[in-house]
């Protein structure tokens, strides 16, 4: 019979409360946190003195691309599926070793590194929600084909692009019917949609919806039949307020919202996902990477708007989760996302955002992002006080004394 765990003399962040809690242990067993309470360890449990550090939920980012190897998205579109699946267990590991005990893929990830993972074939992971191929309408955001021939596109026909590892072109709301039946059925947690123009994408104005009302309520529809959800992707507040008003979950980016549109966004509910780190890592390193000149330009328009965009939903009551959207060898840079949001928003909103908002966003609200009786043992011990520094958190996973996940330390250094 393996042993209890049990974290002592720390200072717990439940991943919702302003206050730390002190004077309880806990108690993990069999992968869950089995107890939350004053008694004092027995002689044949495992202790772990946290000597004052604070103890809190693993982190949640709800925005990721594991398989996205490069910021050339034709590139990496017909890159060999089995080098993005080595480059997706990098991706993974490295994200464990920051602290990010479960992340959220939003196109590409897909059944096959599911189940590696469940396997045990790809260990010391973080648990992984994953939503298959993106759906974007032709010369949407998910359409990476070029405009200008600049590649021979006889060799990238309709029906080959329908099997790019990252998107599905869906035109009509039949089209998009299908397109969320046949993601759901591989396996999706949820289904990802492309509602405005983007950043990565050659063709598109950024500025521009994407997809008929009709559209959207096809794949809103069909998720919501299924027991899922729909994440859109969106810049500007045009797009951000269909989506809301269409009845998406899970807004991504709302980079270009305005003050009105994210008082609306809060009352219909709606969750967004602001994604700063990746706008600053594209904005300092996305020229020598290989981005595309084209993506150079539409990136300066969204840059001034990053942090402001975080005051407006602040203010509004919008739920923002967690994410980054990191492309290629920039994921190193995860973490960077706290300390950019903290520029601009208070350490116990951002903190929650990567926790409690995050889990009530992936439906798993008191199993994960919590640290709290019958939940989920992923957990991290912060050598230090996040709620007064939280370049604690964005240090790389530095400063983290202990990584549990599913009740197995990751990492252990008290």
């Amino acid at each position: 019979m393996k042993k209890s765990i049990v974290f002592r003399s720390a200072r717990i962040f439940d991943g919702e409360s302003e206050t730390l809690r002190t004077g309880v242990n806990v108690w993990v067993e069999d992968g869950f946190i089995r107890e939350i309470s004053d008694r004092p360890p027995s002689a044949d449990e495992e202790v772990v003195d946290c000597g004052g550090r604070v103890l809190m939920p693993g982190l949640i980012d709800a925005h990721v691309h594991v398989y996205a190897s490069g910021l050339n998205f034709i590139r990496v579109a017909q890159s060999p599926v089995s080098y993005l699946a080595h480059f997706a267990a990098q991706f993974l590991h490295s994200s464990l070793d920051r602290g990010f005990t479960t992340v959220r893929d939003v196109g590409g990830a897909d059944i096959g590194l599911a189940l590696a993972i469940k396997e045990g074939l790809l260990d010391r992971v973080p648990r992984l929600f994953y939503g298959g191929r993106v759906i974007s309408q032709t010369g949407g955001h998910g359409d990476f084909r070029p405009g200008d021939h600049s590649l021979d596109e006889r060799h990238i026909c309709g029906c080959t692009f329908h099997c790019d590892q990252f998107a599905v072109i869906a035109d009509g709301a039949d089209a998009v019917r299908k397109a969320v039946r046949e993601e759901l059925r591989r396996g999706a947690s949820h289904i990802k949609i492309m509602a405005s123009g983007g950043i990565a994408s050659p063709t598109d104005p950024l500025d521009r919806c994407q997809y008929s009302d009709g559209e959207i309520r096809a794949a809103v529809e069909e998720a919501d039949r299924a027991g899922s959800y729909v994440a859109a992707h969106c810049h500007p507040t045009e797009a951000v307020h269909r989506a809301a008003a269409l009845g998406v979950k899970s807004i991504e980016h709302a980079t270009l919202i305005n003050q009105e549109t994210a008082e609306f966004v809060a009352e219909k509910g709606s969750f967004t996902v602001p994604t700063i780190s990746t706008i600053i890592a594209l904005f300092e390193e996305g020229p020598k990477l290989g981005l595309p000149a084209v993506s150079i330009e539409k990136l300066k328009r969204v840059a001034d708007s990053a942090l402001s965009s975080l005051e407006i939903m602040k203010r509004a009551g919008v739920k923002m989760g967690f994410g980054t959207d990191l492309l290629g060898s920039l994921h190193v840079r995860q973490s960077a996302e706290f300390t950019l949001r903290a520029k601009v928003l208070p350490a116990i909103d951002v903190l929650r955002s990567a926790c409690s908002v995050n889990a009530e966003l992936l439906g798993q609200a008191g199993k994960l992002g919590c640290v709290r009786e019958d939940a989920f043992a992923d957990l991290v011990v912060v050598d230090g006080n996040p709620f007064e520094d939280i370049s604690l958190l964005g240090s790389g996973g530095d400063r983290l004394s202990v990584i549990m996940k599913d009740g197995r330390f990751h990492k252990r250094e008290i």
